[in-house]
C-alpha cells in the first residue's frame, strides 16, 4: 500500500486522486491526533487557494474534524505561509492548507502543519494516515456525539493580521517605485497588491482574477514570461512572480532577466551578511542548486550545506544547526527570522530591502551570479522506483564521464507527481541536452 503523503502532503487530482471522502477522513484523522492529553477537543485551521474544488475540500474537511469533536476556524482564500503563521499566533494545535501549489488548477492537496507553525515529520504524517486508514476500515472509529460534536466559525480576519504581520518584516518604504506584480491568479491574488500598496509602490498587477479554473494557467512563477515583457514594457524595477498558494517567489529584474531561488538567496545573503544577520555565513540549499550558486556564495565569504529537494529538508536543516537562510531554486525561500517555511511575500519583500539597502538595482544585484546551463526533462512513469534500474544507472554514469569535473547529472523521483526529473548541468547546452535524452530514452525503455 504506498504512502498517501508525499513531500507536500497529500496531493492528487480533484475528486478522482484526492476526494472528499479522504479529505472527510483526514480531518478527522488530524483532530484525533492532535487532540489534548486531557482529550479535549483541538482547534485546527484552514486555509486555501483559488482552485475550483477548495470549497469542496474545505467543506469535507471542516466535517471529519467536527464529526471527531474538533473545533474549524476557517480563513478562506489565504497564502500557505499564511495558515503556517495564524497556526501558531491563534496557539491552534493545527493548520489545513488546501492547494496544490503550482500545479494545474484540477489537482489539488492538503497540508498540515502543526501548532508551531511548522509543517510536520514523516513520522507524524505516517501516524495521521494509519488513523485514516481505520476510519476507512470502521466509520464509527472515535466518532463524536451529543455536546461532543465540534464547532465551525469563519475568521476572515486572520487574513488581516498576517499582511500586517507580513508588512512588519521590512522598514522599507517603496514609494514612486514602479514594481510589476504577478499572483498567478491564485492565493496572494488580493494580499500581496494590498502590502504592496500600502508601501507605496507603483503597481501593476496581473494574475489577480481568479476564476477557479485560471490558477497558474500561463502566469505566476511558472510561466514567467509575460511578467518578463511586462516589466520592460513599464519600466520597472523588479517583477514579482508567486506561484498558486504563494510560498514561492521568483522574480524579474528591471532588464527583463529572471531572477530564481538561488539568485535570491545570494542576493539576500549578502545583505544579512553584511548586517550580521547570517549565521555562520551559510546557506541551506538543495542538490538542485546550480554550480553557478556555490560559485558565487563562496566569492562573497560564505558557504553552503546541501540538502536534497524539498523545502522541508533544507528546514531541518536550518533548524538544527540554528542557520537563518536557505531555500531552492524553484523560489520557496525560508527567512527563519520571519516564518516557520516559504513565504513568497516575504522573500519578495527582501529583496526589495536589498535592493533599497544596498542601492544597486536588481540586475546588479542578480549579476551576483552566474547561471550555468541546465537542462531538466522530466518523464511520466508509472512506477518511480525506475530510478534504481541497473539499464538507467548505467546511462547516468555514461553521461556523468561525458562531462567530467565541469558538469554533474541528477536523476530523481519526483515527490508531488508521477515524474522521473532528468537533470543535467554544465557549460554547453547542447551537450546536455543530447545527455538528458539518452536518459530519457532508456528511462521510457524499462518502465
Amino acid at each position: 500500500m504506498s504512502r498517501l503523503f508525499g513531500t507536500d502532503g497529500v496531493r492528487g487530482k480533484a475528486n478522482v486522486d484526492l476526494t472528499p471522502e479522504l479529505a472527510y477522513r483526514l480531518g478527522r484523522a488530524a483532530t484525533l491526533y492532535f487532540s489534548h492529553d486531557d482529550g479535549s477537543a483541538p482547534t485546527i485551521l484552514i486555509g486555501r487557494d483559488t482552485r475550483i474544488s477548495g470549497v469542496m475540500f474545505e467543506a469535507a474537511l471542516a466535517s471529519g474534524i467536527c464529526s471527531a469533536g474538533g473545533h474549524v476556524v476557517l480563513t478562506g482564500i489565504i497564502p500557505t505561509p499564511g495558515i503556517a503563521y495564524l497556526t501558531r499566533q491563534t496557539h491552534a494545535q493545527a493548520g489545513i492548507v488546501i492547494s496544490a501549489s503550482h500545479n494545474p488548477y484540477y489537482d489539488n492537496g492538503i497540508k498540515f502543519f502543526g501548532g508551531d507553525g511548522y509543517k510536520l515529520p514523516d513520522a507524524v504524517e505516517d501516524e495521521i494516515e494509519s488513523i485514516a486508514r481505520k476510519i476507512e476500515s470502521d466509520p464509527n472509529f472515535e466518532r463524536a456525539t451529543d455536546d461532543r460534536i465540534g464547532t465551525l466559525k469563519y475568521k476572515h480576519e486572520l487574513f488581516y493580521e498576517y499582511i500586517n504581520y507580513v508588512m512588519q518584516t521590512t522598514n522599507i518604504r517603496l514609494d514612486g517605485m514602479k514594481i510589476v506584480l504577478d499572483c498567478a491568479n491564485g492565493a496572494a491574488y488580493e494580499a500581496m497588491p494590498t502590502i504592496l500598496k500600502r508601501l507605496g509602490a507603483d503597481l501593476s498587477v496581473i494574475g489577480i482574477d481568479p476564476d477557479g479554473i485560471n490558477i497558474n494557467d500561463h502566469c505566476g512563477s511558472t510561466h514567467i514570461d509575460q511578467l518578463q515583457k511586462v516589466v520592460v514594457e513599464k519600466g520597472a524595477a523588479l517583477g514579482i512572480a508567486h506561484d498558486g498558494d504563494a510560498d514561492r517567489c521568483l522574480c524579474v529584474d528591471d532588464k527583463g532577466q529572471i531572477i530564481d531561488g538561488d539568485h535570491i538567496l545570494i542576493m539576500c545573503a549578502l545583505e544579512m551578511m553584511r548586517a550580521g544577520k547570517l549565521t555562520g555565513s551559510t546557506v541551506v540549499t538543495t542538490v538542485m542548486a546550480n554550480i553557478g550558486f556555490r560559485q558565487a556564495l563562496e566569492k562573497i565569504g560564505g558557504r553552503y550545506e546541501i540538502t536534497k529537494v524539498g523545502d522541508r529538508y533544507v528546514l531541518e536543516n536550518m533548524r538544527k544547526n540554528g542557520y537563518k537562510l536557505g531555500g531552492e531554486q524553484s523560489g520557496h525561500i525560508i527567512f527563519a527570522d520571519y516564518s516557520t517555511t516559504g513565504d513568497g511575500l516575504i522573500t519578495a519583500l527582501q529583496v526589495l530591502t536589498t535592493m533599497i539597502e544596498t542601492g544597486k538595482t536588481s540586475s546588479e544585484l542578480n549579476g551576483l551570479m552566474t547561471t550555468y546551463p541546465q537542462v531538466l526533462l522530466n518523464v511520466r512513469v508509472r512506477n518511480k522506483d525506475v530510478c534504481g534500474n541497473e539499464q538507467v544507472m548505467e546511462a547516468i554514469r555514461a553521461g556523468e564521464e561525458e562531462l567530467g569535473l565541469s558538469g554533474r547529472i541528477l536523476v530523481r523521483a519526483s515527490g508531488t507527481e508521477p515524474l522521473i526529473r532528468v537533470m543535467a548541468e554544465g557549460p554547453e547546452r547542447e551537450q546536455l541536452e543530447t545527455i538528458c535524452r539518452r536518459i530519457v530514452s532508456v528511462v521510457e525503455a524499462v518502465q
